[in-house]
């Protein structure tokens, strides 16, 4: 029974972040670009107030898949450079932390592209 409550919570706040995101693209003018930006920029401004942190132990997955998700990895990534290398933390924490995601994103990409076949409009 506590994965099943586990698994609500995860669909509730990942549902309502994309929620959130379906609302800014139908009614305002932002890119889906711009969208992106916004959601990582939330991550990594919602961890450094100390609020993001809470919600991702609560909601698991649900809270650290979507884009905000990203921006608190980063910003994580960050404090712990700092606490490690001092000032240089802040050049290299956030590409150190999601390096992982980052390359899977890229390898899976490329894969794909092999895999399937362009359609010409």
């Amino acid at each position: 029974m506590d994965i099943l409550i586990d698994l609500l919570k995860a669909f509730a706040v990942g549902g309502g972040i994309c929620l959130i995101g379906q609302i800014l693209i139908d009614l305002t003018k932002l890119t889906p670009g711009r969208i992106l930006v916004i959601f990582v920029a939330a991550g990594v401004v919602l961890t450094a107030l100390g609020v993001y942190e809470p919600i991702v132990d609560w909601a698991g997955a649900g809270a650290t898949v979507p884009l905000t998700g990203f921006g608190y990895l980063m910003a994580k990534g960050v404090e712990s450079a700092i606490k490690e290398q001092g000032v240089r933390g802040i050049l290299t924490g956030a590409l150190t932390a999601a390096s992982g995601g980052v390359t899977a994103a890229i390898l899976c990409g490329l894969i794909s592209s092999f895999l399937s076949k362009p359609k010409e409009k």
